[in-house]
């Protein structure tokens, strides 16, 4: 008889195509949830606050795997940095921002894991940008007329954004991305909010140096239960 999941155990269907395993996230975490969980093979995650205790979390077969935190930045704290070379265009093939995300996510919770396929954690991105970009919420960035970069967002919340291999490591980051920022304070948002992994210091202080501050840090745990 198939087991009924508590209503604090979300599925995530999105990962579980990807991964080929049933995929939930934990949204209140206690013993209770814990048992029911454990009574369901897949793949679980949860996010916790850094200070809160995670003896439950490590009696019961979790494992740390990234902290992350929400950056936002108000319109008066924005640092606008500009070049002339810098400008979206709206028609950008989805090959080409395929080709800027390629390695551009690694640190992402699902790659730091060591029982999940790195791989399937690479096409958990590119199935995402694909389905951001049919729904016209990716802004391709090109710089002297190459595409060069790209964030997809939906209101004032970023949600993806990498930089080409090639414009990686020149101090570009911070022209490209403010285009975007421009864009998105222009339809009169009072602040922009970006979910990142504080492990990540390269994206973490391109959004610094954008005005960008964090917020709300959580540590993600995963169990995979056989």
């Amino acid at each position: 008889m198939q087991h009924t999941l508590s209503s604090a155990i979300e599925t995530t269907p999105w990962d579980a195509r990807v991964f080929g395993i049933e995929t939930y996230e934990i949204t209140l975490l206690n013993q209770e949830v814990i048992n029911e969980a454990l009574k369901a093979p897949g793949h679980y995650t949860v996010k916790v606050d850094p200070l809160s205790s995670k003896k439950l979390l490590h009696d019961n077969g979790f494992y740390y795997c990234d902290t992350s935190a929400e950056l936002y930045c108000p319109r008066e704290r924005f640092v606008d940095w500009k070049d002339e070379k810098v400008s979206i265009s709206r028609d950008m093939a989805l090959s080409d921002l395929l080709a800027m995300s390629r390695g551009s996510f690694i640190f992402g919770h699902f790659h730091r894991d060591f029982n999940m396929d790195a791989k399937c954690a690479d096409r958990r991105y590119d199935n995402w940008l694909t389905e951001l970009h049919k729904e016209d919420k990716v802004a391709p960035i090109v710089y002297a007329g190459e595409p060069a970069s790209f964030m997809a967002h939906t209101g004032n919340r970023f949600l993806l954004g990498a930089v080409g291999e090639k414009f990686r490591g020149r101090g570009l980051g911070k022209y490209l991305w403010s285009a975007v920022c421009r864009e998105v304070f222009s339809a009169d948002y009072a602040q922009i909010l970006s979910p990142i992994s504080l492990c990540n210091t390269v994206v973490l202080n391109l959004h610094i140096s954008l005005g960008f501050i964090a917020r709300n840090p959580r540590d993600v745990y995963h169990r995979l239960v056989i």
